[in-house]
Order: C-alpha cells, then sequence, then structure tokens
C-alpha cells in the first residue's frame, strides 16, 4: 500500500510524469532505497524520452556529486534522482549571486526581524594583484632558499644534521616554505607581548629584531595605552577591577588557585556545580557542564557524541570458542596469513559506521579536529548556504550510508553562532527549519555569539528570538564574553549524563580552576540581572551600539568589510601580503593594536584585518582607531568598496527556498 501511494503521488507532482521507483521500505521514518549489487536503471518518461543510469552514476550521488543530464534537449528536465525520489517536487535551480553579497534572509518568514550581511566581490584588478605578490614572494624565497644551500645567505631554520643525512628526515624544507619566507617577514605583527589587563587599552613590551624577524629581543621599554582592537573582550568583563575581581580574589583565598585532580575523582567543588546550575539556568535548558579548555569542549566532546562503536562479538566468539588468545590464532594454520590480517584488520578492529556530520566549511579548527577524531563521515556544506545543507541532507536521507545504504543512525549538522573570521552570524531559523524537517541532530558554537548577541546576551538563539529546545547541543566559551576561560555544553539532562562517563575532557581533564569559575558566576549574573543593577543590560546596549557605530563609519569610509550589521567581528579586507605586515605596522605606530590574518589562515586573495568591538571602548576611543584607520587606508589605498553604501539585497529569494512547504 505504502509503494502505491509513493508511485500514485510521485505522478502527481512531477506534472504527470512517469517514474518508475526502486524498491522502497520505511525505516525509522525515513526513505531507504535499496538497489541490486548488478546495475540500476532508473528511468524517467518526459516527453517520450528516457533517462537511464548506471550504478557508476549512482555512485556519484553517493559521493554527493551532482548527476549530470543525459539528454540535452530543450525540454529535458534534471536527472536530479534524488530530488524526485526524496521530495517528489521540481527541482529548484540555484542562481548564484552576482556578488558575494547576502543582504536579506532566504526565507523571511522564519525571521523576526531583518537579517543583513554583507560580502563584497573582490575587485578583479586586486585579486590578480594579490596573486601577482604571492607568486614574487614564492620566486624570491626558492632563490633565498638556494642562497642557504650554498652558504651565501645565513640559514636560521631547522636543519638535519650531517650525521642524521641517511635518517627519515623530520625538518620537511618544503612543507616550511611559507613559514620561512612568507610568514618571517611579517612575524612581528604576531605575538606581542602585552604587560597590562586586555581591557580596552594594553601596555606592550617593545621589542626589536636584528634578523629580519628570526628573533627578537626585549628594548626594556613599554608602550602605554594602545588601544585594544584585537581580544574578544566584548562586555569588557576582562578587568582587574570591580565586583568580578574582587569575587575571584575572594575564592582564591577560600579555594586556592588549581585543583590539582579531575572531576570524577575529588576535583569536584560545589562552585562547579554552582558554575553549571547557573549555566543551564541562563542558557534555558535543562543542564550543562562546564570544561576547563575551549578548544576541548568541541574536539573532546563530538568523538563522545558521533564516534564509532567496535564490533566484538566475532571476536569473543571465535576466542571463547576456538582460541585462548591472539597468539595462539595467529599461529594456528588453519586459516592463511592473509585471512589473519583481514580477520584483526576487518573483524577485531572493525567499528560500525553510522554517524554523518555535516560541516559548515569555514566552522573553527576545534570542531573540525573533532569531528575528525569522532571518525564519522564528514561532509561540507558551503558556508551559511542552506540550499547546500539541505541537498546534503536530502541526499543522506535518500541514499543512505555508502555502500550498504542502510539509514544513518545519526546525522549531525555543525555551525557556529559568530564565524570568528567572517563577521557572519548563522542563519539559525533556516537551520532549525531544516533540522525538524529531516530529523537531524543539530551542535551550535556559540562561542563568540554567547554574551555578545541577543536583548539579553544570551546568544544567537536569543537573537532570533528561538526556543533553546530547538538546538540539541549548545556549546560555548567562557574566554569571550565572560572574560574567564573553559567552555560548556548544554541540553537535555540525558545528554549532560551521558557526557559525563564518556567524555574524555571529563575524564581525564583537571578541573577548572575556582577563581575562574568565580568569575564566570560573577560576570554572568551580571548579565543576567541578578546582582540587582542594570551594568548587564547597559553593556549589552553599549555593545550593540559601538558595533553599528563602528561598522557604519568604516562603511562610509570606502572600506570592504564581511559580515553581519549586528556582529562585534569586523573583518576589514586588505587582499594583498604586502599590506598584511604594513597594516599592523602602521597602526601601532598610531597607538591602535589590531590583529591582521593572512594565508592560509584565510582564502589567498581574501587577506584582513580584524578588529572586534567591546562595550568597554567609549566613543572617543573608537573616533581615534576609526581615525588612524582611514588615514592608515588612505596611505596604504585599501579602500577598495565600489559603492558607497550596501546594496539591495542579491542573495537567495525566498521563492528558492525549500522550507517552505
Amino acid at each position: 500500500m505504502g509503494v502505491v501511494f509513493l508511485r500514485a503521488r510521485a505522478v502527481t507532482l512531477l506534472g504527470g510524469r512517469q517514474i518508475r521507483l526502486p524498491l522502497i521500505s520505511f525505516r525509522t521514518s525515513r526513505l531507504t532505497l535499496y538497489k541490486p549489487r548488478t546495475l540500476i536503471f532508473v528511468k524517467f518518461r518526459v516527453a517520450s524520452q528516457s533517462v537511464k543510469m548506471t550504478e557508476s552514476s549512482a555512485s556519484k550521488l553517493l559521493n554527493g556529486e551532482a548527476c549530470q543530464r543525459a539528454l540535452r534537449a530543450k525540454n529535458a528536465g534534471k536527472n536530479g534522482f534524488v530530488k524526485n525520489h526524496c521530495v517528489f517536487e521540481h527541482p529548484r535551480k540555484y542562481r548564484r549571486p552576482a556578488e558575494k553579497n547576502q543582504n536579506a534572509t532566504s526565507n523571511s518568514s522564519l525571521y523576526k526581524k531583518p537579517f543583513s550581511e554583507s560580502f563584497e566581490e573582490t575587485p578583479l584588478l586586486v585579486a590578480v594583484l594579490t596573486y601577482m605578490g604571492y607568486g614574487i614572494l614564492t620566486i624570491f624565497g626558492y632563490f633565498r632558499d638556494f642562497l642557504r644551500h650554498w652558504n651565501i645567505e645565513k640559514c636560521h631554520i631547522a636543519h638535519e644534521r650531517e650525521q642524521q643525512k641517511d635518517f627519515v628526515p623530520l625538518y620537511q624544507d618544503f612543507e616550511n616554505f611559507y613559514t620561512r619566507n612568507l610568514y618571517m617577514r611579517i612575524r612581528d605583527n604576531w605575538n606581542r607581548p602585552i604587560c597590562s589587563v586586555p581591557g580596552a587599552k594594553v601596555d606592550l613590551v617593545e621589542r626589536v629584531t636584528h634578523n629580519y624577524n628570526w628573533t627578537f629581543e626585549h628594548t626594556g621599554k613599554v608602550v602605554k595605552d594602545v588601544i585594544n582592537m584585537g581580544s574578544y573582550n566584548y562586555l569588557g568583563f576582562a578587568e582587574n577591577t570591580g565586583a568580578c575581581a574582587g569575587a575571584a580574589i575572594e575564592t582564591t583565598h577560600t579555594y586556592g588557585v588549581g585543583v590539582a585532580s579531575t572531576r570524577c575523582e575529588i576535583g569536584n567543588l560545589d562552585i562547579h556545580e554552582e558554575l553549571e546550575q547557573l549555566v543551564a539556568r541562563f542558557l534555558g535548558v535543562e543542564s550543562s557542564m562546564a570544561f576547563g579548555m575551549g578548544f576541548a569542549t568541541n574536539s573532546m566532546n563530538i568523538p563522545a557524541l558521533t564516534g564509532k562503536v567496535r564490533n566484538l562479538i566475532p571476536f569473543l566468539f571465535l576466542f571463547c570458542f576456538r582460541f585462548l588468545s591472539v597468539e595462539e590464532f595467529w599461529n594456528s594454520a588453519c586459516y592463511s596469513l592473509k585471512e589473519k590480517q583481514l580477520f584483526l584488520q576487518r573483524i577485531i578492529y572493525k567499528k560500525k559506521k553510522g554517524c554523518l556530520i555535516l560541516s559548515d566549511e569555514l566552522n573553527h579548527a576545534s570542531l573540525v579536529l573533532g569531528a575528525r577524531l569522532s571518525g564519522s563521515t564528514i561532509r561540507v556544506f558551503k558556508h551559511n548556504n542552506m540550499q547546500s545543507l539541505e541537498k546534503l541532507l536530502r541526499d543522506a536521507i535518500a541514499h543512505g550510508q555508502p555502500r550498504t545504504h542502510r539509514p544513518w543512525k545519526k546525522i549531525l549538522i555543525v555551525v557556529e553562532g559568530i564565524y570568528s573570521m567572517e563577521g557572519s552570524i548563522v542563519r539559525l531559523p533556516e537551520v532549525v527549519a531544516l533540522k525538524k524537517r529531516y530529523k537531524a541532530y543539530l551542535y551550535l558554537d556559540e562561542a563568540h555569539s554567547i554574551g555578545a548577541l541577543g536583548p539579553n546576551g544570551r546568544g544567537v538563539v536569543d537573537y532570533f528570538g528561538l526556543d533553546p529546545k530547538d538546538v540539541d547541543i549548545m556549546m560555548g566559551t567562557f574566554t569571550k564574553s565572560f572574560g574567564a576561560a573553559g567552555g560548556y555544553i548544554g541540553g537535555r539532562k540525558e545528554l549532560i549524563d551521558y557526557l559525563r562517563c564518556h567524555s574524555h575532557s571529563a575524564l581525564y581533564a583537571t578541573s577548572m580552576s575556582p577563581p575562574v569559575a568565580q568569575q564566570i558566576i560573577s560576570s554572568m549574573k551580571i548579565i543576567m540581572g541578578e546582582d540587582g543593577s542594570t551594568l548587564g543590560a547597559d553593556r549589552l546596549r553599549q555593545l550593540s551600539e559601538n558595533t553599528t557605530y563602528f561598522r557604519r563609519k568604516l562603511r562610509e569610509m570606502g572600506f570592504i568589510i564581511y559580515g553581519n550589521d549586528d556582529s562585534p567581528v569586523v573583518p576589514l579586507m586588505l587582499y594583498m601580503p604586502a599590506k598584511i605586515g604594513a597594516f599592523g605596522r602602521e597602526m601601532l605606530k598610531r597607538n591602535i593594536g589590531t590583529v591582521v590574518v593572512g594565508f592560509p589562515a584565510t582564502p589567498i586573495i581574501e587577506s584582513r584585518a580584524r578588529f572586534c568591538v567591546s562595550a568597554a571602548h567609549t566613543r572617543e576611543m573608537l573616533d581615534t582607531a576609526l581615525e588612524a584607520i582611514s588615514e592608515v587606508g588612505d596611505l596604504l589605498q585599501l579602500k577598495y568598496s565600489r559603492r558607497g553604501r550596501p546594496l539591495s539585497s542579491l542573495g537567495w529569494s525566498s521563492e528558492e527556498s525549500l522550507l517552505q512547504d
């Protein structure tokens, strides 16, 4: 009955097209396509024409590739195997915008307020000159390597000793080519030591180099009152005075600095319990768990959520009933050497796959590492592109796992709240709609958005006015808005109880330092208004005003800036490699501390300076920084923008979204 219904439904929605469906079975509310081991023939009869697809074409679909049209006739439809079989509707064409600009929502019905983002396309001349710059640097790099090889230029890099020339080299010269010849030229822009609180202003230790940035020497002087435009101090809680600092000092006197044990042993303090209860209440979830390191919160917990499970049943059966040990099995004459190797590799150490991770292409390195350590299948979708994400979801559900075509045991969508290099905000309402529609799980990293977005400072969920229960795993860090260290995961109580027993970060890492925990508690209570003051609300409002003002002024000056209008992360595009170092040095001369980023941390033609706006910045500080930025922009010719104000929407229209039923 179910198969007959599906066939009738397909003919109705395809406008009278006749389609022969493969065997379909229902399993966990998903469509599973079973294909024989021989050739598959799927026929689409459109205008008396048929399209045949062989097994090789189907394998391309399993790899996420689009199936090409077999017929190029004018009226021939797309051979959209997944789209026709999964949703039974006409495939809609995705039209790439003329500029990399997204100024409107792709589905306005899901948003309660305007959602504006800008990604102006790189000017063609600038892109060509950028490639030429990297090419010239590469040529000179090879030339300098030639001089170093013949001892004409002094070599400062690590190299193998003469006695070890026959061993496998520890230092690969080619792999370090970029570090040796490009990074060293501008190395003075990073790792600058500061000797003060990283607040709105910092004090820098002056240093000089006499060998072209290979080594540095401190002069003993201090550069005072440098405006800090690079730290993630969004709400200004990185300070050594005030209620937070006083509470942390008092906690240090009570508990000390370190715990010297893990949470599961004797390192679980009452202040840790208080912190986790407060975080759960702040997020609006059932339970939460705190970790001492933000990076490890992602990299060590994702493997616990989407890992592989060892299949030990054949192993136990074999050794319990025939062999007493692995050595006896290996030395037995019953099997050949090849059979023994295959058994050990595919049976004993075989792991049951079944988890799929759909990751944004611009996710943080901690998320990427965690996904790789999990051993799950990873597929990447275009940044903030909901059509790309939906295509992967439909492919995954329609085809299932590779080779076996069994349904995925778990599909996990991994996104960030604010992307730290792009300044963009995740299209969370659309992600949640897709997650609900395709029965997937959602992992949300709010490292930069928690405390910095939303009317109550509760992150991107609060920013869009969504229900926290719509996000399965809520992750965030205390290193940005709270001026502390560590991270958290929030969600259902069953999830947190599971992580307490299976997370490597919980079982093997030392507990969070008590003063750090108290800093988080104090700052979070201020944000929530539980301290009896309006200081938290004032800082949230000040951060929003500073962000809007700073972004608007940069656009008016003619700079190309990326990201959402409400994002406190403001990337200013530099493009050319020579301007990366020049911008950082010129800004420091004007007492402005900035962060510059280049390849390979960004695409080769999208080098940038990244500003982080803080509630601690006064209007005078921002005006001083903007004046210096404008002056350096004129000096280095960085005002590339070809438009004075944002263009109208060139992004995805609501008609193209498949979220509207």
